[in-house]
């Protein structure tokens, strides 16, 4: 008979499973409830716990000079606050009541611009808010400030009860000051600004990461889906040496009573490669002050003045027109021009006569350059235009720069009629003297590299390479500008290179000379046009140039400078002065010395040499290349002492092993050097006293006379 009593079982499973129906009903009720009714809710309360797809932004690669010194980057930048309700929470508030005041005092330290008592008084109104995110400083502070602020009472607790917190920032550096070349950021973004910044944003700026965070125990954790990927480097020709040196040139020049310029630019090129070694644009605030605020060198399409009479005389000359000695009549230094008069800077005083061309460029004789191109192009002036493109100057030379824009010379165009639309009889006789074009100064100081490349021209570089840990990622090699191999013949780039030479050696550019080496360029002296008011609007306006390149027999740079200033006086030559300086100072940067220009005709050749360890007076005079009579071999520094005296000659060093006297004598040591007497007469137990330096006179023991252990000895030195 079974012992299984089913009527008293089988009531208890029925109850179980009852109830157990009963709990599944309810979680599943309840657990549509949540899903249904209070989703909303909980999705809230989710949100907080949780974050998906944080972007984690990438360090922004740096911009480097050519010798790899930081011209700009990122460096981290905070912002504090503090949470009061988590100090409440945390049960931290009688600590901030008694520490308020050394808190208070220590950021007064820190930010000067409230007392504690002012910062007790703010700090506590956040307090009675329980603010969660009351700023400590208004604006953003660097690392160390944000240490120095962690390590005050109550914000050093760990975690968060201390309720100081952070938001940081990157903050973009410039170490050398600001430069519209190397360009900025936006502030408070990573949005780049101009510059080489903004050319080169997408390798600068990298890839951002994503996270998602979640809270677990109390904390939150981020776990990374996709690392960040930081900004490669690129690495520009910028020399920081001679940009400071062109820096300081210029502004002492712009800040000069008799110039006072409004716009300054400097531009310093490899004539080789192409590299840009320093670039300059300054221009004048309303406080008096210069400061970057845009790239003229590249952006001012003006019209160039007198540095573009070079190009009207190369081109004459390629096209065989005429040669250097071609003999032009300027007069009185005034001529009517088509029924425009035109003048040379001297016709108050009579002109310059009959001139040859080469005097011309000399001179910057207006009439004479404008004269002969009349004469030769007159009757065709695209013929010139043609030659004037042929130059290059008009070369688009594609700078990773915004604002850049090709020079613009017009070219002659006839209607259906044969007649001009876009030119008139004065058009030619100016646009051969630096008017009715636009030019940059980088076009034009690319034109003037190329004639001391013996005609080559090279694209203006700025970046010559990628980096990124270490890793050269890519390079940018020095590149010939297409089709201007040769901007003119071998023959003609002579002609001109000799004429730019006297240019600065007897004509208007002496100001750029140097004693020390040859330099070759062109002044230039523009009145700059005033929109629809012309060149007379109000008070006039000039640019002021020079343009060329040095040592001239054998070029490495060239620069250009140019000053745009307000009213006379207006001259070439206050930028040929610029020119000077940077010249100046960029080849005594390079210079080397030849040792023996350091040689003082007063000195001694010989050396005074010691009697006494003669091995080691060996030992010295080989290393300095003087002649001696050492019969000995082995090296003073492993080898026994070798006693004996030194006599100096004319042109060499006489050495005589000499015996310093028994070991139970007393030594001479007279004509030795304190070390070598010292070792001497300690070796047989006597005790020596200096007086003075040099080489021992006298001493006190005559030498030969038995030596006695704890004698002593005086040595007089002299």
């Amino acid at each position: 008979m079974s012992k299984f009593d089913n009527k008293k079982t089988m009531p208890r499973y029925y109850f179980i499973a009852v109830m157990m129906t009963l709990v599944a009903v309810v979680v599943v009720a309840k657990s549509t409830y949540i899903m249904t009714v209070k989703r909303a809710y909980w999705m809230q309360v989710a949100s907080r716990v949780k974050k998906d797809s944080v972007a984690v932004p990438a360090v922004r690669g740096n911009i480097l000079s050519s010798n790899g010194t930081v011209l700009a980057s990122s460096l981290p930048e905070y912002k504090l606050f503090v949470d009061f309700k988590t100090i409440h929470d945390a049960g931290t508030d009688s600590l901030w009541r008694i520490k308020v005041d050394s808190i208070s005092a220590g950021l007064s330290a820190m930010f000067p611009g409230r007392t504690p008592a002012q910062y007790k008084r703010y700090l506590e109104e956040g307090r009675s808010q329980q603010s969660r995110r009351w700023a400590i400083y208004d604006g953003r502070v660097d690392y160390n400030t944000y240490c120095e602020v962690k390590s005050l009472p109550v914000f050093r607790l760990r975690g968060y009860t201390g309720g100081f917190y952070c938001e940081k920032f990157d903050s973009r550096q410039h170490p050398f000051g600001d430069n519209r070349t190397v360009g900025d950021l936006y502030p408070g973004k990573d949005e780049a600004k101009n510059g080489l910044e903004k050319f080169y944003d997408a390798l600068l700026r990298g890839k951002n990461g994503i996270i998602h965070r979640r809270k677990v125990l109390n904390k939150y954790l981020n776990i990374t889906d996709t690392p960040p990927t930081d900004g490669a480097d690129i690495v520009t020709t910028i020399d920081v040496n001679m940009q400071d040196l062109a820096e300081r040139a210029l502004l002492a020049e712009l800040k000069g009573k008799n110039v006072n310029g409004n716009v300054g630019v400097a531009i310093v090129m490899e004539v080789k490669t192409g590299d840009i070694k320093a670039i300059v644009n300054l221009e004048r605030c309303a406080d008096g002050s210069y400061a970057e605020r845009r790239n003229h060198a590249v952006a001012d399409l003006m019209e160039p003045g007198s540095v573009f009479k070079t190009v009207s005389l190369m081109t004459a000359l390629q096209d065989g027109m005429c040669d250097t000695s071609r003999v032009v009549e300027t007069g009185n230094g005034v001529f009517d021009m088509h029924g425009r008069p035109m003048k040379d800077h001297n016709w108050s005083r009579g002109g310059y006569g009959t001139i040859t061309m080469g005097r011309a460029l000399e001179v910057s004789s207006n009439i004479g350059v404008s004269r002969i191109i009349e004469d030769y192009y007159g009757r065709h002036p695209e013929k010139f235009v043609e030659g004037v493109y042929r130059s290059g100057i008009t070369a688009d030379l594609k700078l990773p720069l915004p604002g850049y824009s090709p020079a613009i010379v017009r070219m002659p165009r006839k209607n259906s009629r044969g007649q001009w639309v876009n030119w008139s009889k004065t058009s030619l006789a100016w646009m051969s003297i630096g008017y009715e074009t636009q030019v940059p100064p980088i076009s034009t100081l690319a034109f003037y590299n190329a004639i001391a490349n013996d005609g080559c021209m090279m694209y203006p570089r700025f970046v010559k390479s990628v980096v990124k840990n270490g890793e050269v990622l890519d390079e940018f090699p020095p590149e010939v500008v297409p089709g201007k191999e040769h901007i003119c013949s071998l023959p003609v780039v002579r002609k001109v290179q000799a004429m730019l030479e006297h240019v600065v050696s007897r004509g208007t550019g002496k100001k750029a000379g140097s004693t020390s080496f040859k330099i070759a360029g062109k002044t230039g002296t523009a009145q700059v046009s005033q929109g629809k008011g012309g060149y007379k609007s109000g008070t006039t306006r000039y640019l002021l140039s020079f343009a060329g390149y040095f040592p001239a027999d054998a070029p490495r740079y060239s620069c250009i400078v140019c000053i745009q200033k307000t009213g006379l006086p207006a001259s070439g030559s206050m930028s040929a002065k610029v020119f000077h300086e940077i010249a100046e100072g960029i080849m005594a940067q390079s210079l080397k010395m030849d040792v023996t220009d350091a040689r003082d005709s007063a000195s001694r050749p010989i050396p005074d040499v010691k009697s006494g360890n003669i091995c080691s007076a060996g030992y010295v005079l080989n290393r300095l290349g003087i002649h001696n009579n050492a019969s000995w071999s082995g090296s003073y520094a492993t080898g026994n002492p070798i006693w004996g005296t030194a006599e100096c000659r004319r042109n060499s060093v006489r050495l005589t092993r000499a015996t310093p006297g028994g070991a139970r004598q007393v030594p001479n040591v007279v004509g030795m050097g304190a070390r070598d007497a010292v070792y001497l007469l300690e070796s047989r137990g006597i005790r020596v006293q200096l007086v003075g330096r040099g080489k021992v006179a006298r001493q006190s023991l005559v030498p030969g006379t038995p030596a006695r252990r704890g004698q002593r000895c005086q040595l007089i030195l002299d």
